[in-house]
Order: structure tokens, then C-alpha cells, then sequence
């Protein structure tokens, strides 16, 4: 499913890359990289691209040692696209995929990563490729009866445990949630036992995540809250997307490119889909909310 814009792209690419830019560094690249070379270029010559995640299902996480999720899935689509047919993935701990990618550990974070004006500035984020909500468990038949997060700010006795790194936080404290209320864990299934356990009374996730994670947990003794109301605040719902480094804006641009064609075909949704999402609801039309808006604190 070759596209003439992407050929045509490939082939400015290399043109650009053969003859030099004057906004390049001094041995002629476009982005910063060593001998001359464009991110792009390197990852269609290797025909590999290394992939950060954070073992979050459904948006990526590892299945009998292979990477599965709407976000690979997605990616994996652009970037044969783009000439670059093998993936290989790290799994990292959520709060490390951004640092990854800084550091050059990852070509791209495809975790379904929340945009966010704070994260922009240190990645750059691909256009959103899926929207979503939030999520509560609670211990079977929630004994304190929390149904949204202004219950947790209004009991001081309640604690909740979120995910390290997670949006989650962020949206808690703005909902009034005292930051000693709060307590992290490396990971979902962490979250519950600590739930389980009794050392927290609710923990929190975007929907999809808890919901998929709470079924394969496999525990009468939690329930996910269906009578949940989401938060009015800015951020929720939250918009995913692929992440890149700050040095590699012309590998995003070309991800962005074939994205948008993945979009317009109807690519996008049916891999939504396919991994369990609505491809309605969950689903963000090219040009309806954008990064740059979202990155400004527009949406």
C-alpha cells in the first residue's frame, strides 16, 4: 500500500540529504545527526525502528514476547509505509519513556501517550491517533463509594495509587486531590494489588487500560466503576499519540504524513478496532484536534 506522497517524500529526502541544507549542521544534516544522515534515512537504510513502550494493554504491551496494541499497530502501518518493515521494542516503566526517547534509547514512544503542554516540551509528539477517558477500581462493592475524583479530594482519609508517570496525577490534584493522598506503583496489575491489599482504597487509569487490565487481573475482590463521572477538566478526555525526540521534528513530520493518509482510509479506525477501542469515539479525524493545540493548552 505504497503511496505517491510518501515516495515522492523519500525521494526529496534523499535529494536534501545528497545535496545539503543550509540550516543543517556542518556535515549537512537536517535534524542533527551524525554524517550527514536524517533519522529517516538511517531507519529506511537499517529497515528498523526501536519502539519504547509500557506493557499497558490495550495501547502497547508484550504477548508472549510480542509487542501487540492499537498504538504498535499504528505505528507499525506508518512506518512500513514509510520503508521501515521491522520493529523492535524496549519495555521501560511509563516514567522512562520520555527520558528513552530523549537519550536516544528509543526512534519513538508508541505507548498511547496523553499530549500534554508539559511533555511537549520535551518530546515531540506525532498527531493524535485516539482519544479516551478515565477509569476507577475500587475494592467489590465500593465501600466508600467513590464515583468520581472529587469524592477521593473530599475524604483527607482516602489514598489513592496511580500508575508512576500517569496523567492520572495531574488531573487528581486539579480535582482537588491533596498530593499526600496520592501514592505510585511501577505498573497497573501494581496498582491493584496494592488495591487488593488494602494499602490504597482506589487507583485510577485511563478507561481502556483499567478496564482490559481489571479482566485479565482476574479478582472478585476489585470492580471496575461503571457509574464513574469523568472529570471536567482540561486534558480529559486525553489525546494519544507517537512521541519523538526534540532533534528528530523531520521523522515526525513524515509519521504525521502517512498518518493522516492512514487516517483518511480508514486504516486508523479499523486498528482501533481491532484492539478493542470504539472506531468512533475513540477515534480523532485528521485536523479536528491537533497537537499544536493541545501542546498550547487549547483542548
Amino acid at each position: 500500500m505504497k503511496r505517491l506522497g510518501v515516495l515522492v517524500l523519500g525521494g526529496l529526502l534523499l535529494l536534501l540529504t545528497a545535496c545539503g541544507s543550509g540550516d543543517g549542521d556542518e556535515n549537512g544534516s537536517a535534524d542533527g545527526s551524525e554524517g550527514g544522515a536524517s533519522k529517516l534515512k538511517e531507519l529506511q537504510e537499517s529497515g528498523t525502528v526501536t519502539v519504547g513502550f509500557a506493557n499497558e494493554a490495550p495501547y502497547a504491551y508484550e504477548d508472549d514476547g510480542e509487542l501487540k496494541g492499537a498504538a504498535v499497530d499504528i505505528a507499525k502501518a506508518v512506518f512500513e509505509e514509510l520503508g521501515v518493515e521491522n520493529m523492535e521494542s524496549q519495555l521501560a516503566d511509563f516514567s522512562q519513556l520520555i527520558p528513552g526517547v530523549q537519550a536516544g534509547q528509543f526512534d519513538v514512544v508508541t505507548a498511547g501517550m496523553a499530549i500534554q503542554p508539559a511533555r511537549c516540551e520535551n518530546a515531540l509528539f506525532g498527531e493524535p491517533e485516539m482519544q479516551y477517558g478515565e477509569g476507577l477500581v475500587v475494592p467489590a462493592g465500593n465501600p466508600n463509594d467513590i464515583q468520581s475524583y472529587a469524592d477521593i479530594a473530599d475524604n483527607p482519609d482516602l489514598t489513592v495509587v496511580v500508575m508512576e508517570g500517569a496523567t492520572e496525577i495531574g488531573f487528581l490534584m486539579d480535582e482537588g486531590v491533596d498530593e499526600s493522598q496520592i501514592t505510585t506503583a511501577s505498573d497497573i496489575p501494581s496498582t491493584f494489588s496494592a488495591v487488593q491489599a488494602g494499602r490504597a482504597d482506589v487507583t485510577t487509569g485511563t478507561e481502556m487500560t483499567v478496564r482490559m487490565a481489571l479482566e485479565s487481573f482476574d479478582s472478585d475482590e476489585l470492580e471496575f466503576v461503571e457509574s464513574f463521572e469523568q472529570p471536567d477538566i482540561e486534558g480529559v478526555p486525553s489525546y494519544g499519540a507517537a512521541a519523538f525526540s526534540l532533534d528528530n521534528e523531520e521523522l515526525r513530520d513524515a509519521y504525521n504524513e502517512v498518518l493522516a493518509e492512514l487516517k483518511e482510509d480508514g486504516t486508523v479506525a479499523e486498528l482501533l478496532e481491532a484492539n478493542g477501542f470504539n472506531g468512533e469515539t475513540n477515534f480523532v479525524a485528521d485536523g479536528e484536534v491537533t497537537t499544536e493545540q493541545v501542546c498550547n493548552g487549547e483542548e
